[in-house]
């Protein structure tokens, strides 16, 4: 059930998850979620969203102006 307009109407797919830290932006491509097919809010796992802490953590040690990480090859 989507959390924003409570329909049921929630596919698999991917999207991607971008971050601001300090002056820089992460941004991570095809993450694993959840979208809602009626208003498009998107939802992660509990195991993807532990893994996305775990990328950005990493990117904020290598950070540059801005870090693009594939999450299908980084993961």
């Amino acid at each position: 059930m989507c959390n924003a307009c409570f329909n049921d109407g929630k596919i698999e797919s991917t999207t991607t998850f971008t971050v601001e830290y300090k002056e820089c932006i992460i941004v991570i491509k095809n993450v694993p979620c959840f979208e809602c097919q009626i208003c498009g809010e998107v939802t992660f796992t509990d195991e993807v969203s532990a893994k996305l802490e775990k990328l950005i953590d990493t990117a904020k040690i290598i950070m540059q102006d801005i870090s693009v990480i594939d999450y299908n090859k980084a993961a």
